[in-house]
């Protein structure tokens, strides 16, 4: 597994601002195993030297995250990817009361998923 500052990829040009677009990338990475829950981050002045950032921008993507529960600073130790993806929190607590709105409106699986299907179109 590479360092977080050999795939980020950030544009300048790009209608998201940087920290946005760094902040989403850190989401992606840990949504498809590049970075694993407890990997320890580079610092704030460090990922922004790699990627020739502000420190701000850096430090800005970093408190989001850490504040949407993906990262977690461990004081002096350092900046890490959290041990649980707030996603799987969030999302089976959406799954289950889903659920249990179709199941009192009397809707079956297939019936209630069609919602679902149709809320992502």
């Amino acid at each position: 597994m590479g360092g977080l500052g050999e795939w980020v990829r950030l544009d300048q040009r790009a209608g998201a601002p940087l920290f946005d677009q760094l902040r989403t990338q850190i989401i992606g990475g840990v949504r498809d195993g590049r970075l694993t829950p407890g990997t320890r981050l580079p610092t704030v002045r460090d990922l922004a030297g790699q990627l020739g950032l502000a420190v701000n921008t850096v430090a800005r993507a970093y408190r989001e995250l850490e504040a949407a529960g993906v990262l977690e600073t461990r004081g002096r130790f350092g900046t890490f990817v959290a041990r649980i993806d707030p996603a799987d929190n969030a999302m089976a607590a959406a799954a289950h009361a889903f659920a249990e709105t179709a199941r009192a409106q009397g809707l079956g699986r297939d019936e209630a998923f069609r919602y679902l299907d149709a809320a992502f179109d």
